[in-house]
C-alpha cells in the first residue's frame, strides 16, 4: 500500500511539474556540460527521457528492471553512446541522470511520505545512471578497437614501386595481428596491380627474433601461393648477426641490405623473365 502511495505521489508530482522540472534539469546538465551541447539538443534528449520515465513509472512502478522501462533504457544507451562519441567523460554522462535527483529533492522531500518517495525514486535513477556507465564503457571500447584497426591499416601500407613490383615497408613490431593485415593487403595489391614481385622492407623493424621471422615467412609463403616472388630488404648488420645467432633460416628467400638493392634485383628478374618469354616464342 505504501509503495502504491509513493508511486501515485511521484506520478502526480512528475506530471504536474513536467515543464518546470524539465527546464531545471536541462539547466543543471547544461551547466555540467559547459555549453558543449546545444540547449535544443539537450532539451530533446532529456525531454524524451523524462516522458519515458514518467510513462514507465505510471505503468510499472519503480522497478527499473520491468519491461515498462525498456524504452527509457534504450534512450539512456543511445544517450551514452552519443556522449562517448562526442568526447564527454563517463562522469558527465552519468550526471545527466543524477541531476534529476537534485531537481526533484526540494519538491518531494518536504514531509515523511515525500522523503520516502524521493528515496525510492533516487534508487531507480541510480540504477539507470549505472546503465549509462556500462553503455559508455562498451562504446569507448568499440571506438578504441576501431581506431586501433585503422592505425594498423595505416601502419602497413603496400605501395607500387614499379610495373610488376610492390613494396611493403614495415615499421615497428610485427605480431600476429599485423602479419594478417600485411598478408591480406599484399595479396590484394598483387592481384589489383598484376605484380609478380614483392619487396618486404624491414628497415624500420627494430629487432628480428624467431617469432618475427616466422611472421615474415608466413607472408612470403602466402605471396608465393599467388605466384609472386618475394624479396626481404633492410637486413642491417645488427639484424644479420641476430638472425645468425638465433639460427633462423630464410631458406631460398632472397635478402638484401637495402630497398634499392632489392628493387634492382626484382627489375633484373623481371627483365630476365621477359627475355625468356620472348625466346620461348621464337
Amino acid at each position: 500500500m505504501a509503495a502504491e502511495s509513493s508511486t501515485h505521489l511521484l506520478v502526480e508530482t512528475l506530471a504536474a511539474n513536467r515543464d518546470t522540472f524539465l527546464d531545471q534539469w536541462i539547466r543543471v546538465v547544461g551547466g555540467d556540460l559547459q555549453g558543449r551541447l546545444s540547449t535544443a539538443e539537450l532539451g530533446r534528449e532529456l525531454g524524451e527521457l523524462y516522458d519515458s520515465i514518467l510513462a514507465a513509472v505510471t505503468e510499472g512502478g519503480l522497478d527499473g528492471r520491468a519491461e515498462q522501462f525498456d524504452e527509457a533504457r534504450s534512450l539512456l544507451i543511445e544517450l551514452s553512446r552519443s556522449r562517448a562519441r562526442q568526447g564527454f567523460t563517463p562522469t558527465e554522462t552519468a550526471r545527466s541522470v543524477f541531476a534529476l535527483k537534485e531537481v526533484l529533492e526540494p519538491a518531494l522531500a518536504t514531509d515523511e511520505q515525500g522523503a520516502r518517495t524521493y528515496l525510492q525514486f533516487a534508487r531507480l535513477l541510480d540504477d539507470l545512471a549505472l546503465l549509462t556507465t556500462e553503455a559508455y564503457i562498451r562504446t569507448r571500447e568499440e571506438i578504441i578497437s576501431s581506431q586501433a584497426e585503422q592505425l594498423l591499416e595505416l601502419s602497413t601500407p603496400v605501395v607500387k614501386l614499379w610495373d610488376g613490383v610492390v613494396g611493403v615497408p614495415l615499421v615497428g613490431t610485427l605480431d600476429s595481428a599485423r602479419t594478417q593485415v600485411v598478408m591480406e593487403k599484399l595479396l590484394q595489391t598483387l592481384v589489383d596491380s598484376d605484380s609478380t614481385h614483392a619487396i618486404i622492407d624491414i628497415t624500420g623493424v627494430p629487432t628480428v627474433d624467431t617469432q618475427v621471422a616466422q611472421h615474415l615467412l608466413k607472408t612470403v609463403v602466402a605471396a608465393r601461393m599467388m605466384g609472386a616472388q618475394c624479396i626481404i630488404s633492410g637486413i642491417r648488420p645488427q639484424i644479420a648477426q641476430t638472425i645468425v645467432a638465433l639460427g633462423i633460416e630464410f631458406g631460398d628467400i632472397p635478402t638484401n641490405s637495402s630497398l634499392a638493392d632489392a628493387l634492382r634485383q626484382a627489375l633484373t628478374e623481371i627483365a630476365r623473365d621477359a627475355e625468356d618469354d620472348v625466346k620461348g616464342l621464337l
